[in-house]
């Protein structure tokens, strides 16, 4: 980062000179299609070969410039890319960086019209990133330690996307995930036979022991009859949370089933607008909140719904791009634990994930810590403005 990018404590200009150092001069857009290693299947989403990556490059008149992104499973990149570049891209010019929450709620008003809880959510997600990484590193300081952390670590699993996986790939990646530190894994439910879900929720608790912690997510695939069904089937194998059994918009639905059954239930990644959080707080009964920044309004989004589950007692969680959300997670007393995504987004940055014993490490580089390696990323790159 440039000298003129910090402010410093003993800094003599006044505070005008700030707010103008602080203008944004400049917003690009970047929208990348990235391989995955393998082709990777759940109930609900089908088949994934790529994922998608939009970056908003943000720089301000002193030269600070603040990245950040969204990314999809493979589809609508191209339109929150173009939705960036176009409708909000505009919107930015010359407004003070530093004025973070009140941009991007700026941005979600003005175009909630035709975008509240789609697109929007994912393009202003990138822009409020971007703002934070401008304003941490104009703090001088890491994200997890401008929101007071007193630790640099989050508790985490692997979040496996496994469901077209043979019993012996499902043991050969269960054991890799061990060896590389976790300490606890997801797996994909949501099979034609049940009995087959049954039998892998059974051979990850055999392969992990009774120390380690196990997760069940359906991605929506059963209907309120069949979650209760497999979650009394699988209650012996001591569960820690059943992630969106059902439609995410059945918000009474998640309250029946968590009455019916002793799992602790879980969902949030497709729950897009604050609203919708208030509501599943309200209605459906859950333990866990999973908010992506990616979707909900970025970090800032993201924070709002940690302090409503605080609110309301409950483990806050994440979905997704834990490069990012490693830091978030370490700043919260209620965190519950880091999805460590098979999307391997940190793979393409300077400082990929680093786990030990069954906690992520939060990045201490200034700003959000993650740092994208052009290198990597360019083959990949589609189109920029």
């Amino acid at each position: 980062m440039a000298p003129s990018a910090k402010v410093m404590k003993n800094d003599t200009r006044n505070h005008t000179d700030l707010q103008d150092d602080a203008l944004i001069k400049d917003v690009k857009t970047e929208y990348y299609n990235i391989p995955l290693a393998e082709v990777l299947v759940d109930a609900s989403h089908g088949t994934h070969t790529h994922f998608e990556l939009i970056l908003c490059r943000i720089t301000t008149a002193d030269g600070t410039e603040g990245v950040g992104y969204t990314y999809t499973g493979g589809k609508g990149g191209r339109a929150i890319a173009t939705m960036i570049e176009h409708d909000l891209t505009p919107l930015l010019y010359s407004r003070n960086s530093q004025n973070v929450e009140s941009i991007t709620e700026f941005l979600l008003h003005t175009n909630h019209y035709v975008g509240r809880g789609g697109l929007l959510s994912f393009a202003v997600s990138a822009v409020d990133i971007a703002l934070w990484d401008i304003r941490c590193k104009r703090a001088d300081q890491p994200l997890h330690k401008y929101l007071s952390a007193t630790t640099n670590k989050a508790r985490c699993y692997e979040g496996f996307i496994d469901l077209d996986y043979s019993m012996d790939r499902l043991e050969q990646k269960v054991k890799q995930s061990l060896s590389e530190g976790h300490t606890a894994i997801k797996t994909k439910v949501g099979k034609a036979d049940m009995e087959t879900d049954i039998a892998r929720v059974a051979l990850i608790r055999s392969l992990i022991g009774d120390e380690n912690a196990l997760m069940i997510d359906a991605n929506y695939s059963y209907d309120e009859e069949r979650a209760i069904a497999f979650s009394k089937a699988v209650e012996k194998y001591d569960i820690s949370w059943f992630e969106e059994p059902i439609s995410p918009d059945e918000f009474e639905g998640y309250g029946r089933i968590a009455d019916a059954t002793s799992i602790p239930l879980a969902m949030g990644e497709n729950l897009h607008i604050i609203e919708e959080f208030e509501r599943a707080i309200r209605y459906s009964k859950l333990s866990y909140l999973q908010p992506d920044a990616s979707n909900i309004g970025g970090i800032t989004g993201w924070l709002k719904v940690a302090k409503l589950a605080a609110q309301n007692n409950l483990k806050i969680c994440s979905h997704g791009m834990h490069e990012l959300h490693v830091s978030l997670l370490a700043a919260q007393s209620h965190a519950g634990m880091l999805e460590v995504h098979s999307f391997p987004i940190d793979k393409y940055t300077t400082h990929p994930i680093q786990v030990q014993n069954g906690f992520a490490i939060a990045p201490d580089t200034p700003g959000t810590g993650v740092i994208f390696d052009d290198s990597l990323l360019k083959p990949h790159l589609i189109f920029e403005t």
